[in-house]
């Protein structure tokens, strides 16, 4: 990278923060422009209502899966600020919620439970507490500990119903809302936000993925096993030198006619794209994963992706040490394989040899670039603690002076980066994503 240039996960982060504090400006203006409300209590509701509609905006913008932002900042990272905005637009909307009804109340001089009885028969309130309803019961199966019980597929069903949530929300405020109609430019400024948004969603999350699949015509060219629990599939299709795919990145793979079309993983690709095919590599760890094995060659494929922030884009010094764990060598190997410059050291970390995946593959590529890999085997312990800042260094003594790739479960990921963290090694030089779905 040219010394002085912006970083582009940092030219990404600023580009949507000044999306946010914009929108959050002019959004304040129409507000106190606009009028008071019946009452000092309702005046504050419709303050919090306006804000509550720019939060739900915000996290539909944030899971449209738009690729400039993505490729900059991780699919990951972005799902995390739409889980924290999640919460900030639950406590907004209860705020908001609590704040109308007693705002209500205080007007007519009525008890508060007569009042919502009589706001609930106002179908424009009506729409906006069924809204408020849908958000809450999310956010409470979002919590941590309901939301590792649930299925994936359970959760995702359940979230797929924020949508109509903002549906409903969206009616509400053209009933409701006074500030947006209180001039001409308001009204532009909220439909414009509102297609914008409805916009970007529909194009990363439907017509992307669609139009991707039926031009590139995805179908499976081979399955080979790697191991007892790993197997490795080859996929091709049409004009694949055109399709934006980089080393590192991964995919959200369906395999309709052998799954369900909602049985759907994210895989990562195990060998750079090269216009030909593109390889994933997956351990059965599951019912979709296990049954990879019997997929049978021609089976059509479709793919949302491919994703992430996991790549060369984002390198900053010439030397790089690149850490894996388990299966999580794929992404590892295909940047082998497609970034060839520069000093390289890889650490991969398995409980046994026999365990290594690829492995293979990824010494003949570190072998041709001159580096050295380290297999680092046995059980984490007292005694075997690989990435503690002292073994760390010891495997790499430049370390602050590498960019550094991290890859693997949950608990090795943290403890690489805590490692990481105590050597002092900068944030702009350290890349670590999570290949999930939620």
């Amino acid at each position: 990278m040219r010394r002085g240039a912006v970083r582009p996960g940092v030219a990404a982060q600023r580009a949507l923060w000044t999306f946010v504090i914009v929108n959050a400006v002019i959004v304040e203006v129409l507000f106190f422009t606009a009028g008071t409300g019946k009452n000092g209590t309702l005046t504050v509701a419709k303050f919090f209502g306006l804000h509550a509609a720019l939060l739900m905006l915000f996290q539909l913008l944030l899971v449209a899966r738009l690729p400039w932002l993505d490729r900059r900042i991780g699919m990951d990272r972005l799902t995390v600020w739409h889980r924290w905005v999640g919460f900030t637009l639950l406590w907004t909307l209860l705020t908001h919620f609590a704040l109308v009804v007693l705002g209500y109340a205080r007007l007519d001089g009525a008890p508060i439970l007569k009042t919502f009885l009589a706001l609930s028969g106002v179908p424009a309130s009506l729409l906006g507490m069924l809204a408020a309803v849908i958000v809450v019961s999310i956010g409470v199966v979002s919590a941590r500990k309901l939301r590792r019980r649930l299925r994936y597929e359970t959760w995702h069903g359940l979230h797929l119903l924020l949508y109509m949530a903002t549906g409903l929300s969206f009616v509400h405020q053209l009933l409701e809302t006074t500030t947006f109609k209180a001039s001409a430019f308001a009204g532009v400024y909220w439909w414009s936000l509102w297609l914008f948004t409805f916009g970007a969603l529909v194009v990363g999350r439907l017509v992307v993925p669609v139009w991707r699949n039926a031009y590139h015509r995805f179908q499976v060219a081979a399955v080979v096993p790697e191991s007892d629990s790993v197997v490795s599939v080859y996929v091709t299709g049409r004009h694949l030198d055109r399709l934006p795919a980089r080393a590192g990145q991964f995919s959200i793979w369906r395999f309709p006619g052998h799954n369900h079309w909602w049985l759907a993983n994210p895989f990562s690709l195990s060998a750079a794209p090269n216009g030909q095919s593109l390889r994933l590599t997956a351990r059965a760890v599951g019912k979709t994963s296990a049954g990879l094995r019997h997929l049978p060659v021609g089976t059509r494929v479709f793919m949302e992706g491919p994703y992430g922030a996991f790549t060369s884009l984002h390198r900053t010094r010439p030397g790089a040490l690149l850490i894996a764990g388990g299966v999580g060598i794929t992404p590892v190997r295909a940047l082998l394989e497609e970034d060839t410059t520069g000093d390289v050291v890889v650490l991969y970390r398995v409980r046994h040899a026999n365990d290594a995946v690829l492995i293979d593959e990824v010494r003949e590529l570190v072998a041709a670039r001159g580096g050295r890999l380290h297999l680092l085997t046995g059980q984490t312990g007292a005694e075997t603690q690989p990435f503690e800042p002292d073994n760390l260094h010891a495997l790499a003594p430049d370390i602050t002076e590498r960019d550094v790739y991290v890859c693997g479960p949950p608990a090795m990921t943290s403890a690489v980066l805590d490692g990481l963290r105590k050597l002092k090694v900068p944030n702009r030089q350290v890349h670590a994503e999570k290949f999930s779905l939620a």
